[in-house]
């Protein structure tokens, strides 16, 4: 496997610093964020894409995901999300993830994440069922042109959103007839929603494209930790993907360290390193 870091936590830097300071660290790859103040489609046009190119290349960085979940350039981390009320609401999620979709085939990027349909709470008294229909149908709208350039989209369970376990996922993925939407299997997520990692990296092998990776606490509340300060046994999570062959990317994202993300990268690089040995 292969470990990269998430722009998502360097929200203080430019995009172009975020970069240098990951690759010196010494990471092979990036994960960069899809939102303002780094790379929101509507602002990140042609010739900053290939700016963007060069820098990687320079620095022998790859994209190992681009992260189209969060869109506070006209919303905040979850809206507008695919089962808002409002239909003009849910389309915006739809171009959005289209846009993200299209900067990935011009900037190399081979998939992009978003979020699980959205938080239940602010939506009407409509069922959990009729919710997941509205997420799969704009969905497939995207998975059209996903499929066209090549790009999968890669859905993540959080807690306490429309999809949070495996169990939701694995019934909301055979209703998705699409092999361009797939899972950003997100470690501590799943271990919040009081599931093992290590034994869903076998589950879900067949549905997973790219890993996220962050420490838990022990009382699992959602909060994103530097490796080895939660409760996690990565031991146990790396040797099941090393079984079952993932040699993919696997992104760090600290996001909550915003005032010292060079040392928590740093920190999570040392501890990754120890931990391979």
């Amino acid at each position: 496997m292969k470990f990269a870091f998430s722009t998502n936590a360097f929200k203080r830097y430019t995009l172009e610093e975020s970069i240098k300071e990951i690759a010196a660290i010494g990471y092979e790859g990036v994960e960069l964020l899809c939102d303002v103040p780094h790379a929101y489609p509507p602002e990140f046009g042609d010739k900053k894409i290939q700016s963007i190119k060069n820098l990687l290349s320079d620095n022998n960085l790859q994209i190992s995901n681009l992260n189209a979940f969060t869109l506070y350039a006209i919303g905040d981390t979850y809206h507008p999300s695919w089962i808002e009320d409002d239909e003009k609401s849910r389309e915006t999620r739809v171009k959005h993830t289209i846009d993200c979709i299209q900067m990935a085939k011009k900037i190399g990027a081979k998939n992009i994440s978003t979020e699980p349909g959205g938080p239940l709470n602010g939506t009407d008294n409509r069922s959990v069922p009729q919710l997941e229909k509205l997420f799969i149908n704009g969905l497939l709208k995207a998975s059209k042109i996903a499929e066209k350039e090549g790009v999968k989209i890669l859905v993540e369970p959080e807690p306490s959103l429309l999809l949070e376990n495996s169990k939701q996922f694995k019934n909301f993925i055979k209703k998705v007839n699409s092999e361009y939407v797939k899972l950003n299997f997100d470690i501590g997520h799943f271990f919040c929603v009081s599931e093992d990692p290590a034994q869903l990296v076998y589950e879900l092998s067949d549905y997973t494209d790219h890993f996220h990776l962050a420490d838990i606490a022990q009382n699992r509340v959602h909060n994103h930790l530097i490796p080895g300060l939660g409760a996690i046994d990565f031991a146990r999570v790396f040797g099941a993907m090393d079984e079952i062959g993932y040699n993919g990317f696997v992104t760090v994202e600290l996001y909550p360290y915003q005032s010292n993300p060079v040392e928590a990268a740093q920190r999570t690089f040392d501890y990754l390193k120890d931990m391979a040995k």
